[in-house]
């Protein structure tokens, strides 16, 4: 069991406003597997967000990865660790990354979940680089957003190569 895995975070801490968004509305206090419970906080985000153009949805990833900076960093200081695997926000922000201009159509959804969430967990390189290296609320946001990426391009392949010899 490692430093992180010792550290049990009290549910109170969800009465703070800026911690509850960093633990992902109370999806990071699962026992298991949160980061794909704090996924899914993101998949049901992406869901229920009303269909707007791409600058206003770009813009709200943005003060979302801004906020997370301040929170994710706000909570860490407060667990006095870095990167606790109850902090989640990167994950709900990573996959609205990778949602970037995706249809709202299920198997689009499936698809982005799985992609980020193996980037996420495998952490190839860069990713791998950026986690170990780059510490605070910015480091821990930033390995998601990359993760992110990565899948935002290989659904963007998917869906061209979808559009253009099945559709």
């Amino acid at each position: 069991m490692d430093k992180l895995e010792k550290i049990k975070i009290p549910a109170k801490m969800l009465l703070n406003p800026v911690h509850c968004f960093a633990l992902g509305f109370g999806s990071g206090l699962t026992p298991r597997i949160p980061g794909t419970m704090g996924t899914l906080v993101g998949v049901l985000l992406f869901i229920l967000m009303p269909n707007v153009d791409w600058i206003t949805y770009l813009m709200v990833v943005v003060c979302g990865f801004l906020f997370g900076i301040f929170c994710c960093g706000y909570t860490t200081k407060a667990l006095n660790t870095h990167d606790h695997h109850s902090i989640v926000w990167d994950e709900i922000i990573g996959y609205l990354v990778t949602m970037f201009m995706v249809p709202k159509e299920w198997i689009w959804i499936l698809i982005g979940f799985i992609l980020f969430r193996a980037f996420d967990i495998l952490k190839p390189w860069p990713i791998s680089s950026i986690d170990r290296r780059i510490k605070s609320g910015f480091g821990i946001m930033l390995d998601d957003v990359v993760a992110a990426l990565f899948s935002l391009a290989i659904i963007q392949i998917v869906i061209y190569f979808y559009n253009l010899y099945l559709v």
